[in-house]
């Protein structure tokens, strides 16, 4: 195990959950193979792995992450008014989660907010956006990239 820190050319290996403020975990590692990323390579947020500069090996820490730093604030401008022809096939309720195909033809999530039997609101930000999120860390290794 080494003695280096996170930095800039650094190769990290950790355990990882991040959780709501509520204390439900979005995603974690913990219960399974640690997750291993070099800082800067677009793996974790920036937010996130700013978080981690100067942990070591052995380190374990709770973060608080806001939102500007994680997934950012919702855009009002990511909430769509969709005609309900376009939804003819699929039984809809709040809260589902729709793959719509943007202008390039990647696939883009969507969460229905509301719906009518004219239209539905479709809400396209991140689902985290707005959150503070804890990020909870346990540094097994740190290595020269």
């Amino acid at each position: 195990m080494s003695e280096q820190v996170i930095g800039p050319g650094k190769t990290v290996t950790l355990h990882f959950a991040i959780k709501l403020e509520d204390g439900e975990v979005v995603d974690s590692t913990f219960d399974k193979s640690p997750a291993t990323f070099s800082v800067g390579d677009g793996n974790l947020l920036k937010g996130f792995e700013l978080a981690l500069h100067g942990l070591k090996p052995g380190d374990e820490s709770t973060l608080r992450i806001v939102p500007e730093q994680a997934f950012g604030m919702p855009n009002p401008n990511n909430v769509q008014v969709i005609s309900r022809d376009r939804f003819k096939d699929l039984e809809l309720e709040p809260g589902l989660m729709i793959a719509f195909a943007d202008a390039g033809q990647s696939e883009l999530p969507g969460m229905v907010k509301s719906f009518d039997e004219q239209q539905v609101t479709v809400d396209f930000n991140h689902p985290l956006a707005g959150r503070t999120l804890y990020f909870d860390v346990n540094i097994l290794d740190v290595e020269t990239a």
